[in-house]
């Protein structure tokens, strides 16, 4: 079986001041879709159940046109301790130069300590399609119709 190189795109990044002692985001497998975030907190953060917290990171990036930055929760944090993030995915915009932070939630029943430099969420970089608005005034039919939530049930 042949084994396929995978895309590459160059994305540029910077540490913000202060912050040198983070490691940079990084793909922790050889596999992986996503780079692994680190917390850039000065002090230890708790989050309580319930709870958001604003996560910085201590880096900005410059990603090209045509592509952007999908920022997501982690797995195994999720299942573990209930940690998310609330506007999951997040994006990072090719425009955007600001650093990265993180909207981070505890949905979990106990709270939840971040420390310096722990992996707290990914960021996986995506192609992005811009669409041309074309104003109609009927859509061409489908099976599905009209239906929404739920209405193809659960089995």
């Amino acid at each position: 079986m042949k084994t396929e190189t995978p895309n590459i795109v160059k994305v540029k990044i910077k540490r913000i001041a202060g912050h040198e002692d983070i490691e940079l985001p990084a793909y922790e497998t050889k596999g992986s879709s996503g780079m692994d975030l680190r917390a850039a907190v000065k002090d230890s953060v708790i989050i309580k159940p319930g709870e958001i917290k604003f996560i910085p990171t201590g880096v900005a990036v410059s990603i090209p046109p045509g592509y952007e930055g999908q920022i997501r929760p982690r797995s195994g944090l999720a299942l573990r301790h209930g940690i998310g993030m609330v506007n999951s995915p997040g994006t990072i915009d090719s425009d955007y130069r600001g650093e990265i932070h993180l909207v981070m939630v505890n949905w979990g029943q106990a709270p939840f300590e971040i420390k310096r430099g722990d992996r707290v969420a990914q960021m996986v970089i995506s192609t992005v399609c811009r669409a041309e608005l074309l104003e109609v005034s009927t859509l061409e039919r489908t099976s599905r119709g009209t239906g929404g939530f739920g209405h193809s049930g659960v089995k």
